[in-house]
């Protein structure tokens, strides 16, 4: 037996923790810089690292998840974490950096897929709404982490800073110890072949395009917004942040309401509409000669890709519900390549054209995702094989 909502307690402290580790390392990165006297090529070896470690742990978490469940392995990951924040704190030279990050952003793929798949498995009759809830979580850290170690790196050394960081994750690693989780879902044994069958499964590769473009366009709008207002729009420093904020802002104001609407709209319904509201908002951003019609877009597409990922996954939970965690992981694989690929496209196509060509990404995207959708929906309403090859793999 366990606490549902204490479960989902733990998974929500943990997507605080991956917001932390998403956006700690590009802060203090210019003291990093200052520091060891590196340049910009070994600075942005340590966000490939990052990168990398990510990548790793989405695709570890699943089997481990399955096989052993969800309380060591998410508890283990932020030990992870917190050992590698303390070593990027009190790193004597650059050579020590490099593990410290790695083992960070592996803790932090465990975490990320770890906590999506755990809420999924708890929240069978509101997957989208309980992913959604989630997903506020790392908006709070995504945002707030940035601001106040912008606010405080001023007064304090970002070692004191960040040791200080680290030592907040006693709290989530105290709360999953004594938190019961649910049992593993193959403790008696992982099916390597089951598992391996779901990488061939259409409809879970369909999901997963579909998180390749989600991700690719939510960290090309965060990452390159506050450029555009700069060289398009002439705003400068804090001004051209905020409305980045925006976009943040939107996102977590639709997550919070999405609760409220899937009530009364079918979770198809909902994304189908927010896509098209991220269009609109995106034909506003390109098409923007002044901040105000500019900042609606940004607002419009922080609104719309809000339910991308929750919808997208509580698919992903109720059909493959025998391996979550494996499903999971190569769903989050394919969504975390994207959002590699997309931003750097991005800016390739950018440094020849300028952004306001570059970004006609982000709205073909959309078309993209949308006809991708269609297809999704066509399985859905089709007799689904899979759902049998899941619900074997449990006997």
């Amino acid at each position: 037996m366990f606490n549902r909502k204490l479960v989902f307690a733990a998974a929500c402290l943990g997507m605080l923790v991956f917001g932390i580790i998403l956006t700690t390392l590009g802060s203090i990165l210019p003291s990093l810089i200052e520091r060891f006297g590196i340049d910009k090529a070994n600075a942005g070896s340590l966000l490939l690292l990052m990168s990398v470690g990510i990548l790793l742990g989405s695709v570890l978490m699943g089997p481990i998840a399955d096989r052993y469940g969800f309380k060591a392995l998410l508890a283990g990951s932020c030990v992870a974490v917190l050992g590698g924040l303390e070593g990027i704190a009190f790193a004597p030279s650059f050579a020590w950096l490099t593990p410290a990050v790695l083992l960070v952003g592996l803790g932090g793929g465990i975490i990320n897929g770890g906590t999506n798949a755990l809420v999924a498995d708890i929240s069978e009759e509101g997957r989208s709404a309980g992913l959604s809830l989630l997903g506020i979580f790392f908006g709070v850290s995504a945002v707030g982490v940035p601001f106040m170690l912008g606010m405080l790196l001023d007064r304090f050394s970002y070692s004191a800073l960040m040791g200080a960081v680290g030592l907040t994750l006693v709290v989530p690693i105290a709360f999953t110890a004594a938190v019961r989780f649910p049992p593993a879902k193959q403790a008696q044994g992982f099916p390597i072949r089951q598992a391996a069958a779901l990488i061939r499964q259409p409809f879970l590769l369909l999901l997963g395009l579909m998180l390749f473009l989600e991700s690719g366009m939510e960290i090309t709008v965060g990452g390159w917004t506050s450029t555009f207002f700069n060289e398009e729009l002439g705003l400068q420093g804090q001004q051209a942040l905020f409305f980045l904020s925006l976009f943040w802002f939107g996102m977590m104001l639709m997550r919070l309401a999405m609760g409220t609407f899937l009530k009364n709209v079918k979770p198809a319904r909902l994304l189908v509409g927010c896509i098209v509201t991220a269009f609109i908002g995106s034909l506003l951003l390109l098409g923007a000669r002044d901040r105000v019609p500019g900042g609606a877009g940004v607002f419009l597409l922080g609104g719309g890709l809000a339910a991308g990922f929750p919808v997208i996954l509580s698919y992903v939970g109720d059909r493959y519900a025998a391996l979550t965690g494996t499903a999971f992981g190569i769903v989050l694989v394919m969504a975390l390549t994207g959002g590699s690929i997309l931003p750097w496209a991005t800016g390739a196509i950018g440094q020849g054209y300028g952004l306001r060509t570059s970004l006609v990404i982000v709205p073909i995207a959309l078309v993209l995702q949308l006809a991708l959708f269609a297809i999704v929906l066509r399985h859905l309403a089709a007799p689904a094989p899979e759902r049998e090859t899941a619900a074997a793999s449990t006997h």
